[in-house]
C-alpha cells in the first residue's frame, strides 16, 4: 500500500486558461494573466528585488516540469525555469463557473461546482437589508461596520476602534462569493465570532454565497490592529462525494493541512492542521514521516494567495515560491517507496496583473514518485482520478487518471 500528497499551492496559476475571456477583474478579462511567467519575467527584469534578488530560483519543482507546464500551459516564456523535466507533469483546467477556492479545490478533488455561485458586486452597501438587520440581531449589535468590498487588512485598520468601541462586526466582501466577519479576539471574543458566522452561514449557504469567514485580529488603535492565524470559513459542503470521501471511504485516513477542513466542511477529513505557512509546512514534514500506509495528505499553503496576490505582490509572491522550492527539496528525499506527492494550484491571482481578483488560469501539475513524463493537458478532475488511481481507490468522478 502506498501513500499520497497533495499539495495546492494557493493560485499558483501558469496562464492559457481557454476560457479567461470569461473572467474579469473590473472590466479587464483575465486573457494573458500567468501568475508563474509574469513573475518570473519581472524577477529576470529586476523589477522584484525586495528582499530577494535576481532570476526566479526554483529549481527543484523546476526539474520536477515546472517551466515547462507552464510553456505548454500558456507557450509565454519562463526565464530561469528550463530544465529538463524529471518528474511526471502536465498542466490542469478549471470547467466550473468560478474561480474562487472552494470551486477550484471541489474540482481537483474531483466534483466540479454546478451552480453559479451568489456576489455581492456593489461596491458600497454590499448587503442586502435583511441580510445586514441578521448579522446585527445574531452579533447582539444595534449594526454592522463596514458592509462593502475592502480589503481585509485595510479595513479592520479603519474600522477596528470603532468595532472594540461599539460591538458592531465588520462585515466585507470581495469579488469572491464570500461574506466576511472581522471582529477583535479579546474584545468581541474569538469563540463569539465564530459562533456569529455559523449562525449566518445557513441563509448565506442557501443564497449559494460559498464562504462566510471569521477574520479575527488583535490590537489596538494606539499600535493598529493585526490579523491573527485563526481564520476560519464556513463552507458550503461540496455537491456530491468528493476524492477525500472516496478514500475515507475505502477505510484510509484523510490528513488535512491548512484551509482543507473548512473548504470541504470537514467532510471526509479525519483530522487537520492550521497555521502559518511556515507552521504549515513543519505540519506537512511531520505527516511525511508519520502518515499511514494508504492515505491522504491534502494541503493548502494559502499566503501566496492572500498576502502577495491580493495585493499584488510581486517580489513577495516570488520570495514565496523561492522559500516552498526550498522546503519542497528538504520533503522530496523523506517520501517513502511508493508514495506519490502532486504540486498544484487552485486558481491564479497575477501579481502584476489589474485589480486585485484572482485570475482565471491553467495550473501546473508537478508529481513525484511515478517517474518521469508529460500529462499533457488535463482536467482538474483528472488529478482527483490520478491520486485515487495511485492509492488504489475506486474514483467516483468524471476525471480520468494520467498514471
Amino acid at each position: 500500500m502506498t501513500r499520497a500528497f497533495l499539495i495546492v499551492i494557493d493560485s499558483v496559476g501558469c496562464g492559457g486558461a481557454p476560457d479567461a475571456d470569461r473572467f474579469f477583474n473590473g472590466t479587464t478579462p483575465d486573457t494573458g494573466a500567468n501568475t508563474l511567467a509574469h513573475i518570473a519575467q519581472a524577477c529576470a527584469a529586476g523589477k522584484a528585488e525586495e528582499g530577494r534578488s535576481g532570476p526566479l530560483r526554483l529549481p527543484v519543482m523546476d526539474s520536477l516540469g515546472l517551466g515547462a507546464a507552464i510553456r505548454l500551459a500558456s507557450g509565454d516564456a519562463t526565464p530561469g525555469l528550463a530544465a529538463e523535466p524529471q518528474g511526471l507533469w502536465g498542466a490542469a483546467s478549471e470547467v466550473s463557473p468560478g474561480k474562487d477556492t472552494p470551486s477550484g479545490h471541489w474540482e481537483l478533488a474531483g466534483v466540479p461546482v454546478p451552480w453559479d455561485w451568489t456576489y455581492f458586486p456593489d461596491k458600497e452597501k454590499s448587503f442586502p437589508p435583511d441580510l445586514v438587520a441578521e448579522a446585527a440581531r445574531a452579533a447582539g449589535a444595534d449594526g454592522i461596520l463596514g458592509n462593502c468590498h475592502a480589503s481585509g487588512t485595510v479595513i479592520v485598520n479603519e474600522l477596528g476602534a470603532e468595532h472594540v468601541r461599539t460591538g458592531k462586526p465588520i462585515c466585507y466582501t470581495s469579488a469572491d462569493s464570500v461574506f466576511q466577519i472581522a471582529c477583535h479576539e479579546e474584545a468581541f471574543g474569538l469563540q463569539r465570532l465564530y459562533d456569529l458566522c455559523k449562525a449566518l452561514a445557513p441563509t448565506l449557504h442557501n443564497m449559494r454565497v460559498g464562504r462566510v469567514i471569521a477574520r479575527p485580529f488583535v490590537g489596538d488603535a494606539a499600535s493598529g490592529f493585526t490579523r491573527t492565524t485563526n481564520r476560519k470559513d464556513f463552507a458550503l459542503a461540496p455537491p456530491s462525494p468528493t476524492l477525500c470521501d472516496w478514500v475515507q471511504g475505502a477505510g484510509r485516513t484523510v490528513h488535512g493541512v491548512g484551509k482543507i477542513g473548512d473548504i470541504f466542511s470537514m467532510q471526509g477529513i479525519d483530522d487537520v492542521v492550521k497555521g502559518s505557512d511556515a507552521e504549515l509546512m513543519k505540519h506537512l514534514k511531520r505527516l511525511v514521516e508519520e502518515a499511514e500506509e494508504g492515505s491522504l495528505t491534502f494541503a493548502n499553503f494559502v499566503e501566496f494567495d492572500s498576502l502577495y496576490g491580493h495585493r499584488r505582490d510581486v517580489s513577495g509572491y516570488a520570495r514565496a515560491l523561492e522559500w516552498f522550492d526550498r522546503e519542497l527539496g528538504t520533503i522530496l528525499p523523506r517520501l517513502r517507496a511508493g508514495d506519490m506527492l502532486v504540486v498544484t494550484a487552485d486558481h491564479g491571482n497575477d501579481p502584476t496583473w489589474i485589480g486585485t481578483d484572482h485570475t482565471r488560469e491553467r495550473v501546473p501539475v508537478l508529481v513525484a514518485g511515478k517517474g518521469a513524463g508529460e500529462a499533457g493537458l488535463v482536467a482538474f478532475t483528472d488529478i482527483a482520478a490520478s491520486v485515487a488511481d495511485h492509492l488504489g481507490v475506486p474514483p467516483q468522478g468524471k476525471g480520468r487518471s494520467f498514471l
